[in-house]
């Protein structure tokens, strides 16, 4: 079973066991739900129900119903949460998990000529930038806009795009 990191716990909040957590999920309102079940990494038979979520500055603050107490959550600083596969939610149309669009090809919309692979996710600010990596070792960044990213296919791996000039330098 595949396990993916949801949070990473930072340090420990009030005396009844809440904590602290930085992100590393684009969907904490779901993970960090009432009654959903989190587990620890390394530590996957340690399931953690979520009691009570909410955003605190930059932050989470999440409470689970088996940590009542400030000695337990201090034994969680430094742990990452995964989410296990099964408990993971269906995204909306348009919206992908990195995992699915890493290592996709990348395909010319007009000419289907596959131009690289996606190697990286970077989340700069108002939409993701996808860097490509061609065959030869060149890369460069694809903003995922609907002007550029024409058609993801994630069953076969392929994503189709419409480069607008510069985004490529094929000097």
């Amino acid at each position: 079973m595949q396990f993916y990191d949801v949070a990473k716990v930072l340090t420990t909040h009030g005396l009844n066991g809440e904590v602290k957590v930085a992100l590393i999920t684009d969907f904490p309102e779901e993970r960090f739900a009432t009654g959903s079940k989190l587990a620890l990494k390394n530590d996957h038979e340690k399931t953690l129900t979520v009691k009570s979520g909410r955003p605190f500055k930059q932050f989470w603050l999440v409470q689970f119903e088996e940590i009542t107490d400030i000695e337990q959550a201090e034994k969680l600083r430094g742990k990452i949460l995964v989410v296990n596969e099964e408990n993971q939610q269906e995204l909306p149309d348009g919206l992908y998990y990195y995992r699915d669009i890493l290592d996709c090809d990348v395909i010319d919309n007009e000419t289907g000529e596959r131009i690289g692979k996606i190697t990286d996710i970077q989340s700069p600010g108002a939409n993701d930038v996808w860097e490509v990596t061609e065959d030869s070792g060149k890369e460069f960044l694809i903003p995922f806009i609907e002007d550029v990213v024409k058609k993801v296919d994630v069953p076969n791996k392929k994503v189709y795009v419409e480069l607008m000039e510069g985004l490529r330098d094929e000097d």
